[in-house]
């Protein structure tokens, strides 16, 4: 039987004791009941083959303050239980189950009773006491079905187990299940890239390594890259350390770990971006899978008051948009590596398409880009196949980064691989998982990896490759000012009723421009105008300026404006009254160019950005691509930003010519054919 099928068998099995809980739960709630007792079970199984020497033993030191150090060496383990319950001799007094399955429970250990505790499992016994379903369920946790004991599942088999329950129970839930855990050929080739180039490293004695999981789930990714570890050196000792966020999955991991004999101190629970339980820890190796597309409004108190640190904290390289917080994990997991002087650190880490391109230049996630391409950071991007996690059908990528490619063949560049087409099929799917990427597919992409050469689904680029300057082109405005006797009227229309002038629209129509000028006598200073000669004088100016044509120089007629009698009489400038002015002043292709204290006014509307590659010289761009265009365009080098994207998906487009018009007219032709004899069968034609 392949390891696969039994994980699968054993799940089921375990999943189908949830009969047991038929109307007294709703099915969505099955997994609330069936995970932890999956867990204690597992926990039951280990311990007894050393029940009796640790209840001997207890006896002997229950009141000696080491007592926890000498039970852990009695049960063999790094936890234990100190009740003389099992889950078999609990069925000896069905009368008492709650009572004496409590006092099982408070048996054991403090590291085992915290994992109970975050399932909030202690209303379940209850309410399964309650409805006389404990005993039942109890029972069948004992049977064939819901054997765990090492000899029949190994820590391996386990580990999948957990998983296929949390799917279940995620899919009755209506839940992603891909959110607690990543199919394992996906780790697995995780994991390869990550020891990739560490084998005479690893290979030796006394070797200990680090590695840390900012959002480590279940802890799949942490046991499979311990299993790799061992099959490359069976003495070598890998410490995991992991941070989880949601309680079901952080109880597993942590028992995942204690029976493994791992250090589960190490496993932390709560909110890696706004509550990083360690700080100032690094690691010689981080992998994840972080949840992509999720926002982080509720954290963002916390991650901008680190922000504010800078590099003193993780997030010093920028801020990505509230929506989606994935690359706050990318940032912690390169704040946790080690300094290229103390060996350095490998990051494999799986994203979204987003990544790779949002946010335009001087956004946070184009600096963060910014940031790791100018800091030689980045090693590799992986596309791997659409299909294969379970709760997403969309593009993923493995992000590889390093801090040790100085003096290497890497130094100075980054591979991308285009693995999307090496997969196959699942014969049912899982989710949304309908591929798998088999063994044969891991074993190619990390040669391509490990070889670092061009193919066809390997490319290889310089770093400044995917930067480019984003510059601003301006466009002079341009205006002119058409002062008819009609605009007079209007402008003068428009600011009559602040001058409390009491004239009616039509009175106004039928005015001249003299007569205009007239009404200004005698008017109260009230308004817009802080003296009633500024009203007077403002349009006696203007009355002198009306003509049919229009004024194309802007300029000039400011300049007349302030060398009026009237003007330099009262020392009134025309940029003093612009913006009373707006009805006259219209846009105009064909005007002067506006300018203002010597220097031309752009544009707003005509204003557009350029992105020239970072290798090519910005002055030759800018005369080969825009100057043809627009002759009387000039670049803001103020405005200039220096941005990063990496376009993967361009970079291994191919192009397909369309089929010949005459090849699918014949197509066309021969199926209205069939479709005819098709009609004439079904109607006896």
């Amino acid at each position: 039987m392949s390891l696969s099928t039994n994980v699968s068998e054993k799940a089921n099995l375990i999943w189908a004791i949830a009969d047991k809980l038929t109307g007294v739960y709703k099915p969505h709630e099955y997994g609330e009941v069936i995970l932890p007792l999956t867990v204690i079970r597992r926990f039951d199984s280990i311990l007894e083959d050393t029940k009796e020497a640790v209840l001997a033993k207890y006896e002997q030191v229950k009141d000696l303050p080491m007592r926890d150090i000498l039970l852990r060496k009695a049960s063999g383990r790094a936890f234990y239980n100190t009740s003389k319950y099992t889950f078999k001799k609990l069925l000896a007094d069905p009368e008492n189950i709650e009572a004496n399955f409590r006092d099982y429970l408070n048996g054991f250990s403090e590291n085992v009773q915290d994992i109970i505790e975050k399932f909030k499992f202690d209303g379940h016994i209850t309410t399964m006491a309650n409805k006389g379903i404990l005993f039942i369920v109890l029972q069948e946790f004992t049977t064939d079905k819901a054997n765990l004991h090492p000899n029949v599942i190994s820590n391996l088999e386990m580990g999948y187990i957990f998983e296929e329950i949390i799917r279940k129970f995620s899919e009755a839930h209506n839940e992603d299940a891909g959110q607690h855990y990543t199919p394992r050929e996906v780790i697995r080739l995780m994991v390869n890239i990550l020891f990739n180039d560490d084998n005479d490293i690893l290979s030796g004695s006394n070797v200990a390594k680090t590695i840390y999981d900012p959002a480590c789930g279940t802890g799949g990714m942490l046991s499979v890259s311990e299993e790799y570890l061992h099959e490359l050196n069976a003495d070598a000792k890998l410490m995991a350390f992991g941070q989880e966020l949601n309680d079901q999955t952080f109880a597993i991991c942590k028992a995942d770990m204690l029976i493994k004999g791992n250090d589960a101190n190490f496993i932390k629970d709560g909110n890696t971006l706004s509550n990083d339980q360690f700080v100032g820890q690094t690691f010689d190796y981080i992998i994840s899978n972080p949840p992509f597309g999720r926002e982080w409004k509720n954290e963002k108190a916390a991650i901008e008051k680190e922000a504010k640190k800078g590099f003193e904290g993780r997030f010093g390289a920028g801020l990505p948009a509230a929506s989606d917080g994935q690359m706050l994990f990318l940032l912690t997991a390169i704040a946790k590596m080690k300094s290229a002087k103390n060996g350095g650190s490998r990051i494999a880490i799986i994203h979204n398409g987003s990544p790779l391109f949002s946010g335009d230049a001087g956004s946070g996630p184009s600096d963060i880009r910014k940031y790791i391409l100018e800091n030689d950071l980045l090693e590799a991007i992986i596309a791997l196949p659409n299909d294969i996690f379970y709760n997403t059908g969309i593009a993923t990528y493995i992000w590889v980064l390093s801090n040790k490619k100085a003096g290497t063949k890497r130094e100075g560049k980054v591979q991308l691989i285009n693995a999307s087409t090496l997969f196959e099929k699942r014969r049912k799917a899982l989710g949304n998982k309908r591929n798998d990427i088999p063994e044969e597919a891991i074993s190619r992409i990390t040669q391509i990896y490990g070889d670092f050469t061009e193919n066809e689904i390997s490319k290889i680029f310089d770093t400044a490759d995917f930067g480019y300057t984003k510059i601003v082109v301006e466009r002079p405005l341009r205006e002119k000012v058409v002062l008819t006797e009609e605009n007079f009227k209007k402008l003068f229309n428009m600011y009559k009723d602040s001058l409390y002038i009491d004239l009616s629209r039509d009175a106004i129509e039928k005015m001249s421009v003299a007569d205009i000028i007239n009404a200004l006598e005698g008017i109260a200073p009230l308004g817009l105008f802080a003296e009633k000669e500024d009203v007077k004088i403002f349009f006696e100016i203007l009355a002198d300026f009306v003509r049919d044509e229009p004024y194309m120089d802007i300029n000039k007629f400011a300049k007349d404006f302030n060398v009026h009698e009237l003007a330099k009489e009262y020392k009134m400038k025309f940029n003093k009254y612009r913006n009373l002015m707006d009805l006259i002043v219209e846009k105009d292709p064909q005007a002067e160019i506006v300018y203002k204290k010597d220097e031309k006014v752009a544009d707003p509307a005509l204003r557009d950005t350029e992105n020239v590659p970072l290798k090519e010289n910005i002055e030759a761009y800018f005369e080969r691509e825009v100057l043809p265009f627009a002759e009387d365009a000039w670049i803001d080098e103020n405005k200039s930003k220096v941005g990063y994207e990496i376009p993967f998906t361009r970079y291994f487009y191919k192009y397909e010519a369309p089929r010949a018009s005459a090849e699918i007219m014949a197509e066309i032709m021969e199926l209205e054919t069939d479709l005819s004899g098709s009609l004439e069968e079904v109607f006896d034609l």
